[in-house]
């Protein structure tokens, strides 16, 4: 138990003073950036599934005869 004890000491250790942490203003900035890519990326997702979704309908209805 010591051990464990031991590396979660060490380990907050080395993030309070090791880590360069972003400033609030990076932070915020990124986020932003983040989320427009995420929506971007939703959009281009729901864009690919719609086509194929059609593409796929148009074939088995093309089959059917």
């Amino acid at each position: 138990m010591n051990k464990v004890t031991n590396y979660i000491s060490e380990a907050f250790e080395e993030l309070k003073s090791n880590v360069t942490w972003p400033t609030w203003e990076e932070v915020q900035k990124l986020t932003i950036i983040v989320a427009i890519f995420s929506v971007i990326f939703a959009l281009a997702t729901w864009g690919i599934d719609t086509v194929f979704g059609k593409a796929i309908a148009g074939f088995f209805n093309w089959i059917k005869g």
